[in-house]
């Protein structure tokens, strides 16, 4: 079976990969399935509060054992989820955030003899602030502290500015990248990182 495209949203917290996630399903004329991070763990937290709330701890944890201990498994799982999606020849928007080393290692050890169209997904900090602000549902400064590591990568295929070209607007830019059947290259020309 042929593997399906798995099309890398790579930017900050709020640079618009979710809405340009809705788009490219609402646009596309390929079955495109969105997997988000966010839902991996929003989905988690509802399990484990509503099945099994003894799994909760009893006390507070501190923030980096929970990354160890939670964040690390259900980021392994939502990229196990991508692959499955890939080998049964379905497309995948992937959005999530890559904020580490240990982060993108796992990614690339796992997928990066797939079909990866790699796209950047970018604003200015000044437009990523007002976005936190405007939302209330994330920390002011979060896509400042990911802002240079995410943006480390020198080459994708494809990129779009959220600030320039409306959620539909860049949706439309990469289906059409897609349809011209062009060689997804620049994920494969990465490297393990340190």
């Amino acid at each position: 079976m042929e593997q399906g495209l798995i099309i890398f949203l790579n930017g900050t917290s709020s640079s618009g990969k979710t809405s340009i996630a809705v788009e490219m399903k609402k646009q596309g004329d390929i079955p495109l399935h969105h997997l988000s991070v966010d839902q991996f763990f929003q989905n988690y937290d509802q399990f484990i509060d509503n099945t099994y709330p003894d799994m909760k701890p009893t006390r507070e944890v501190e923030p980096h054992v929970m990354t160890d201990i939670l964040f690390d498994p259900i980021v392994s799982l939502f990229y196990s989820t991508i692959k499955l999606f890939s080998e049964m020849g379905l497309n995948v928007i992937v959005d999530t955030v890559i904020t580490n080393d240990k982060w993108f290692n796992g990614f690339y050890d796992l997928l990066s003899d797939y079909p990866i169209l790699f796209v950047g997904v970018h604003c200015s900090k000044e437009e990523l602030t007002r976005r936190e602000l405007s939302r209330g549902d994330r920390a002011v400064g979060l896509a400042h502290s990911q802002f240079d590591y995410i943006y480390s990568y020198d080459e994708y295929d494809l990129e779009v500015n959220t600030e320039e070209l409306s959620s539909a607007a860049c949706a439309e830019k990469i289906l059409a990248y897609i349809n011209s059947e062009q060689e997804y290259s620049s994920f494969k020309k990465l490297s393990r990182r340190a």
